[in-house]
């Protein structure tokens, strides 16, 4: 993970339970920014939104494989980019 932060917009007390949802805001060739909006369970007003950018990389280097992620991975995650969040 190269990149992180979250928003706080209203609290969630104990012992409310929280939903999450879950996007991708940007897929590159060997990264991908998620997007995690944080609602108390049943409602729809977010509490809070958080995003975190991770680059995949090859164990050996610790470097972003030239070829980038692999083509299983891409296609996964092309099912949850931006047009809408996907309840976990």
């Amino acid at each position: 993970m190269v990149h992180s932060h979250c928003d706080y917009l209203a609290s969630v007390e104990f012992p409310n339970v929280v939903d999450l949802a879950l996007r991708v805001n940007k897929l590159g060739k060997s990264s991908v920014t998620y997007e995690i909006g944080v609602f108390a369970q049943g409602e729809e007003e977010v509490k809070a939104v958080g995003e975190f950018v991770h680059v995949f990389v090859d164990r050996e280097g610790m470097k972003p494989s030239p070829k980038g992620m692999n083509g299983t991975l891409r296609n996964g995650l092309e099912k949850l980019m931006v047009g809408g969040m996907s309840k976990l």
